[in-house]
């Protein structure tokens, strides 16, 4: 059986965060969110990873991960940066800002040739949704096919006490497969609910369990090739914008409602935290504790 490969988007600096958050410890031993996530992969079956770097990035992650997790699981990185947009394409000199998650994973097209999943390099998703999500990997039973997957998350249990975030709306049918998603930004608890800003930049409201997307999702080398002419046309609409993202849910919302692809929204229980902001660390850091004294994963991982 081929065994699924880890894909962690880890190329973003982390404008709010203000420092490589990635790469910033949160275990006793040092160990920083990412080692948690490849460590629950491993368990669950997965037999590559893939970083998404920065070239700048590049001495750090050799240093603090390549190294280390060689004896573990097979290991490579490759580099998303700004200039790595289609033939013809001439882009502002004045963009510092990476072109996207969706962008992102085209960089990995060379080095993948089995089912994959995608996540956050700055998110703990929970060993559960990593069994879970290997298990739906190893059910495909070709590479070719355009059949796709989703662990959602309810947004109550998704949020920063320190800030706003951003997050994948999630509708999905009565066979559980996604009907759409929609990004929505500036998602905060207030005392009137969960609130964000809708497209007219109006306030609106978010029930607790709306399912949304933290950017945990499987996929196979198909969405390689379905993916690549959309950045192309992205790329040519958006080369003389400064900030403009071709994001994942993007991607695949227009794969779903052009009827290319099928996207299974997975249950899990596992729990969900993350660091948005420099502010989050120190629950990440408790909860991760609480996680250890419980069993559920050794002081020091590697």
């Amino acid at each position: 059986m081929i065994k699924p490969t880890l894909l962690v988007l880890a190329a973003g600096m982390g404008s709010r965060y203000g420092s490589l958050k990635q790469i910033d410890p949160v275990g006793p031993s040092g160990e920083t969110i990412i080692d948690y996530s490849i460590y629950d992969a491993i368990r669950a079956g997965f037999g590559k990873v893939v970083f998404i770097i920065r070239k700048s990035f590049e001495d750090d992650f050799n240093e603090l991960f390549i190294k280390k997790l060689k004896p573990f699981i097979e290991v490579e990185y490759v580099f998303q940066e700004i200039d790595k947009v289609p033939e013809g394409v001439v882009i502002s000199p004045e963009r510092t800002k990476p072109w996207g998650t969706a962008h992102a994973i085209l960089m990995a097209k060379d080095v993948i040739k089995e089912p994959f999943a995608v996540i956050n390099g700055d998110d703990f998703y929970g060993s559960g949704a990593f069994i879970t999500m290997a298990n739906f990997l190893c059910s495909i039973d070709s590479k070719d096919k355009a059949e796709y997957s989703l662990v959602g998350y309810q947004v109550g249990n998704t949020l920063s006490d320190h800030g706003t975030v951003s997050r994948g709306v999630c509708l999905s049918n009565a066979k559980g497969l996604l009907v759409s998603v929609t990004e929505r930004t500036n998602i905060e608890q207030t005392s009137e609910g969960i609130i964000y800003k809708d497209d007219s930049g109006r306030d609106a409201h978010l029930s607790a369990d709306t399912l949304v997307s933290m950017n945990f999702w499987g996929f196979t080398p198909a969405y390689f090739k379905q993916t690549e002419p959309m950045f192309s046309e992205f790329a040519k609409a958006n080369a003389d914008s400064l900030k403009a993202e071709f994001y994942i849910p993007v991607a695949v919302d227009t794969l779903i409602k052009n009827g290319n692809a099928t996207v299974k929204v997975l249950s899990s229980d596992a729990k969900w935290f993350g660091v948005t902001y420099k502010e989050d660390k120190p629950l990440v850091i408790e909860k991760l504790a609480k996680l250890i004294a419980d069993g559920v994963y050794p002081n020091k991982l590697w």
